[in-house]
């Protein structure tokens, strides 16, 4: 028989709650330290309903407004309505592809923000209709429209010459000699579109005009980007217009597109054929071409 003397005992004792401190002390400093909670991403969706920002205001105060579809970070901009009354069907195809986007959301890929300007020249449009959106102005032996005097804003001034690009005081505008304004972006309604444009910087832009049935690209001193062209091509192939590089019907000074051109952003005018026709399958064929040559 072994025995054990009181300080053997003692002494292993010492060792057991040595080591069982030890042991508690591992365990209690492996404790698992709780991690923060990531929240999970939750991607935007795109919804019917357009943000609706008033960029401006015409000379006599009435709202320009934009509507933006979408939650990308890449903008295309469409724009209608810069000479106002004369180029009426300009706004109307504007608002038929903002009901297009309400109706069809998910046409917006999510990359893209589409962002719509449909009448830049409000004071302008107001000139031939009245409070209850019918036009005023009419020949009653042609039942055609008036549009004397409503390419113009409230001062006068063709603001389709009032951008910085080649800017003169005085342009043309067929064979009329007309104001350019006082200095470029004079006008408060340039002002707008030129703001819109700093703020967005759209990988492009899109400008409705009429008459001269065509698609053309933007130009200033350092002449046609090179991304102008495959907008052009883009558009005017799939809506069937011409493709035209260079207006030269007659020399304009200060447009909104050359200026663009000047600032690296690619921009184009699409014509419509006449002053009266929407031709909206025509712009939309081009519209969702656009789309898919951004989108992702």
């Amino acid at each position: 028989m072994f025995s054990l003397s009181a300080k053997k005992i003692l002494a292993i004792t010492s060792i057991s709650l040595g080591t069982l401190v030890i042991v508690v002390w591992i365990l209690w400093t492996k404790k698992e330290v709780p991690q923060p909670t990531v929240p999970p991403v939750v991607e935007k969706e795109v919804t019917a309903t357009p943000k609706v920002e008033v960029i401006g205001t015409s000379v006599e105060g009435r709202k320009i407004e934009s509507y933006s579809y979408g939650v990308g970070a890449t903008h295309l901009v469409f724009v209608g309505g810069i000479h106002g009354g004369y180029e009426w069907n300009s706004v109307l195809v504007a608002y038929q592809l903002m009901d297009y986007l309400k109706a069809n959301p998910t046409v917006v890929p999510k990359n893209l923000t589409i962002t719509v300007v449909p009448s830049a020249n409000p004071d302008a449009i107001f000139k031939v209709t009245n409070k209850e959106g019918r036009f005023a102005s009419k020949d009653v032996s042609t039942d055609k429209i008036v549009l004397t005097n409503a390419r113009f804003n409230a001062h006068e001034v063709d603001l389709n010459r009032n951008f910085d690009c080649k800017w003169k005081p005085k342009s043309t505008w067929q064979t009329k000699i007309v104001s350019a304004g006082t200095a470029p972006f004079s006008e408060p309604e340039a002002q707008a579109i030129r703001n819109l444009m700093i703020k967005q910087h759209p990988i492009a832009a899109v400008f409705w005009h009429s008459q001269a049935n065509g698609v053309f690209a933007s130009q200033c001193e350092a002449g046609i980007l090179l991304e102008t062209l495959s907008v052009m091509n883009v558009y005017a192939k799939a809506s069937g217009y011409p493709a035209i590089k260079t207006f030269n019907a007659y020399q304009t000074t200060g447009a909104s597109e050359d200026w663009l051109a000047s600032i690296n952003i690619p921009a184009i005018t699409v014509e419509l054929k006449t002053h009266e026709t929407v031709e909206w399958e025509q712009n939309l064929a081009g519209i969702k071409a656009l789309i898919t040559y951004y989108g992702k």
